[in-house]
């Protein structure tokens, strides 16, 4: 197996006043293309620093941060934004959709910079809809979709430029146990169907089970939690 992500001796800090804080301390991790990985850990721990540094929305203080051969933390912010766009899709717990925008309008917002045509970018957004189970929801607006079909509409945007790589935050922590079943059952589907490295941040030991690997991150720490 390929590596997708390697983090070598990276660590993230901050200086408040004299006061050096430690988020991180000397991480090294290898993440191998076309795994399922979820980080666990308590609040402030570290989890939700480390899936930013791997998706290219926070840098390290020290250390590197490959990405599909991409040493990202020497990307400058113009780089950086751009290889964010083709190669990592985000979701988070809260949606961030569009509100005054259509299902298909939100779904399509990653493709509007590209150079594609308006037909091709329907026809992208057809198939992602299908993928995530919400063709008949293309008009409909997010405040017509329950909480579930609301993250389903952010996989499709996550999905819509086929990144490799998809970093999840929390994706099932404003959802009851069922429909969040129902969201990871679509993550696990994209990893498996698809091939995409997911790394999913979760308190949850539920959530935590439909990934084939799981870390424990804990004062700045990474440890291998227990199978």
């Amino acid at each position: 197996m390929s590596v997708a992500v390697q983090l070598e001796r990276v660590a993230k800090f901050y200086r408040r006043g004299a006061e050096k804080v430690e988020i991180l301390q000397g991480i090294d991790l290898d993440i191998g293309a076309g795994q399922f990985l979820a980080l666990m850990g308590p609040s402030g721990s570290g989890k939700t620093t480390l899936l930013n540094l791997i998706g290219g929305l926070d840098r390290p203080s020290a250390g590197c941060v490959t990405v599909a051969g991409e040493r990202v933390n020497e990307l400058s912010d113009l780089q950086l934004t751009r290889w964010r766009k083709q190669h990592v899709g985000f979701i988070f717990q809260m949606y961030n959709l569009m509100p005054k925008l259509t299902v298909d309008a939100n779904v399509e917002l990653p493709l509007m910079l590209t150079g594609l045509g308006r037909k091709q970018r329907a026809s992208h957004v057809a198939a992602a809809l299908a993928m995530v189970g919400l063709s008949d929801r293309a008009k409909h607006r997010p405040a017509e979709l329950s909480g579930g079909q609301q993250q389903r509409v952010a996989i499709a945007r996550a999905i819509i430029a086929d990144p490799a790589l998809l970093v999840c935050d929390e994706p099932t922590g404003d959802l009851d146990r069922q429909t969040g079943t129902g969201i990871l059952e679509l993550l696990r589907t994209l990893n498996r169907e698809l091939g995409k490295t997911i790394i999913m941040v979760t308190h949850d030991p539920v959530a935590a089970n439909f990934a084939a690997r799981r870390l424990y991150v804990d004062k700045g720490q990474l440890l291998e939690a227990a199978a």
